[in-house]
């Protein structure tokens, strides 16, 4: 029996680590052959050899900075001409920095924007480009909870997630009648990623600093805003991106769909 995306031909941007190998695993396993794109090449390699072994599909890594257009261009090139055509791209790709906004460093608050903001408009500007073409496809923009409402001390990041659901709504007005579906993912927190957990900058550190608190005291603070009182894992993130990847999502377009647990319901 064919799988739910059997054959098609996926792009998943920061797909070496965390959530975005996740994506790229799940994918895999609903049927996709994968281009694991991220800026660190040995993650983009292990992760593509993973996804390789246990799913059995075709993958590929390609190292790609998607602040840098000639970069993204020669990413999706490399990918068609591999695979023959693009199917689906998940722009996954981002960084997030917080700060309180008097002492924001505004080189900081740049960089977020370039890679979670610019760097989704170039992704996305050239895999419409080859969609358009096919009058076929579907473009997925990882976004957050933050997109729908201001998030404490974290401006950049809420800014840069509040335009992508803009773009992703222009988008959409923008491809259409093309046959192309343009959706966005707004996950709650994921208590248990990397990007929470791991190293001198993960996020419980940062809002441990910011509020003075301890990073135990962030995890329940952060649980309770939940109404279901637990934080957002990668399956629950993967369940919707394969639902608006595959048919079954094909009146649906311009959409920002939450998975936060009931914690944002706009």
């Amino acid at each position: 029996m064919d799988k739910t995306l059997q054959d098609r031909i996926a792009i998943v941007t920061g797909g070496g680590q965390g959530l975005g190998q996740s994506i790229c695993l799940r994918l895999a396993n609903e049927g996709c052959h994968v281009a694991v794109a991220d800026l660190n090449e040995k993650t983009a390699q292990d992760t593509a050899e993973l996804v390789a072994k246990e799913t059995g599909r075709r993958t590929i890594a390609v190292k790609v900075d998607v602040s840098d257009e000639a970069q993204v261009e020669a990413m999706v090139k490399r990918v068609v001409d591999e695979f023959g055509r693009l199917d689906i791209l998940v722009a996954n790709a981002g960084i997030l920095v917080s700060g309180d906004i008097t002492d924001f460093p505004a080189e900081k608050w740049r960089a977020v924007m370039n890679v979670n903001l610019f760097g989704y408009f170039l992704t996305a500007k050239h895999a419409a480009r080859v969609m358009k073409a096919q009058k076929k496809g579907v473009i997925i923009e990882i976004n957050s909870k933050s997109g729908k409402k201001g998030s404490f001390r974290n401006s950049a990041y809420a800014a840069s997630k509040f335009g992508g659901i803009g773009l992703t709504q222009s988008i959409a007005l923008d491809l259409a009648e093309d046959g192309v579906r343009v959706n966005a993912v707004c996950p709650g927190n994921l208590l248990d990623s990397p990007l929470w957990n791991q190293g001198p900058n993960s996020l419980f550190k940062q809002y441990a600093r910011n509020r003075g608190i301890t990073e135990e005291e962030v995890r329940q603070l952060y649980i309770n805003q939940a109404p279901m009182k637990r934080g957002c894992t990668y399956t629950d993130v993967c369940n919707v991106v394969v639902f608006l990847a595959s048919d079954q999502s094909s009146y649906m377009t311009g959409q920002a769909i939450n998975v936060t647990g009931g914690q944002e319901m706009r």
